[in-house]
């Protein structure tokens, strides 16, 4: 009886998946025309013109818009493996195939004792509401690498610490994902594989870190927390602009260089109550990590002057991580998290030039998103220290006891 329960919630999790995926291909091809601005042309244009840039063996040395970490050329790249689909058809198709491995992953994942099936499920009900901004972006597929380095620190430490180094040298942010881990053959493997990976591209290709310099004029992005400022100050006489500039919309103008520099600091606090936390908190068990890492990418996400849509997707394949362990107590960050995801995909695209014009509704969709975010990271941030840091109302023993194998030792 319960075999054949079983088999009928992955034919159904199986069936969602294939039937909401198949929307967002619709969408991304323009079958179905999804409300707002079109998504898919920093695919067509943006992406195409890098790779066509990147071909030469070379990166867009005078592309502000490049502000990648080197190996990202290897997701711009990517669509070269179809040559029988045109250039964006083929990175959708990629898009696809990486959200597939994902769901692999995380069902893979949920197997055996103290393990569940929720992650897999936080997966495919997660991607789709964020629209098809999900397949019109390359975050998917680094997910997909950030989802394998997590599962893999369990019983792979070493494998774990490779795809994190990787991941880092395509995205920065999987760096992050080691924040619980002790294991010291993890960290020297991450930092041994995203040297290396840096230094092939350095010699091989010239400009590999021009991206750095790209950062510096920067502004604050129009959907981040610190915008929130500006939104209303343009209420009150604020004589500031809203510009497409270094290739997303920001604020240019009086006290932008402030608030940037506010949610830096704020990014350093939660660096530092990370480093604390880590200094204080007992043995780790795998959920622990998953957990850990999962806070570790909510903080800096809430408090970054760039709050992309496509930065949801990283905390929804971290979430269906901490959920695949039956001890994870991260159940309400999580669904704070989807509800987050919900509103961004109303923000960007549906009614973005609500956004943009700081409207009532733009707003109000910008306070209910990151409000859900800033929540998360306050509710997750205490839930990870109360049940790993040794002392009144710790439950490290009972977190010790729903995972299968201490991994941070």
């Amino acid at each position: 009886m319960r075999t054949t329960a079983v088999r009928g919630s992955l034919a159904g999790l199986l069936l969602l998946w294939g039937l909401t995926r198949a929307a967002l291909l619709l969408c991304v091809l323009k079958v179905i025309a999804f409300p707002g601005p079109d998504v898919t042309t920093d695919v067509s244009v943006i992406y195409r013109g890098w790779y066509d840039v990147l071909r030469t063996g070379t990166f867009p040395l005078e592309d502000v818009t490049w502000q990648y970490p080197p190996a990202a050329a290897l997701a711009v790249l990517s669509p070269g493996l179809l040559p029988f689909l045109e250039y964006a058809t083929a990175f959708f198709v990629l898009a696809l195939v990486a959200d597939l491995v994902t769901l692999a992953l995380l069902l893979h994942g949920g197997r055996g004792a103290g393990r569940s099936a929720r992650g897999a499920w936080v997966w495919v009900v997660g991607v789709p509401l964020l629209g098809p901004t999900v397949y019109a972006r390359y975050d998917v597929m680094v997910t997909a690498v950030a989802v394998a380095a997590l599962l893999a620190a369990v019983r792979h430490p070493r494998l774990a610490g490779v795809l994190v180094g990787f991941g880092a040298v395509v995205k920065v942010w999987p760096a992050l994902l080691l924040v619980g881990v002790r294991r010291w053959g993890a960290w020297v493997w991450a930092v041994v594989t995203g040297v290396g990976v840096a230094g092939v591209f350095a010699v091989l290709m010239p400009g590999a870190f021009a991206f750095l310099g790209f950062q510096r004029d920067r502004g604050t992005e129009v959907e981040s927390l610190g915008a929130l400022v500006f939104h209303v100050a343009r209420h009150h006489g604020w004589q500031g602009e809203v510009l497409l500039n270094y290739g997303s919309v920001e604020f240019l103008g009086p006290y932008v260089g402030w608030v940037s520099t506010g949610a830096l600091l704020l990014s350093g606090g939660a660096l530092g109550w990370l480093v604390w936390w880590r200094v204080r908190a007992g043995r780790l068990s795998a959920c622990g990590v998953a957990d850990a890492a999962f806070v570790a990418v909510l903080l800096f996400t809430a408090t970054s002057r760039v709050i992309s849509p496509q930065y949801m997707v990283w905390l929804v394949g971290l979430a269906g991580v901490c959920l695949c362990f039956r001890g994870s107590r991260m159940g309400v960050p999580v669904v704070l998290v989807l509800g987050a995801s919900l509103v961004t995909v109303l923000e960007f695209p549906v009614w973005f030039g609500h956004v943009v014009a700081s409207d009532v509704l733009g707003v109000t969709l910008l306070v209910s998103r990151n409000g859900l975010l800033v929540a998360a990271a306050v509710v997750a941030g205490r839930v990870l220290w109360s049940a790993t840091v040794p002392g009144r109302g710790s439950s490290v023993r009972a977190v010790a006891r729903a995972a299968e194998s201490p991994v941070s030792s």
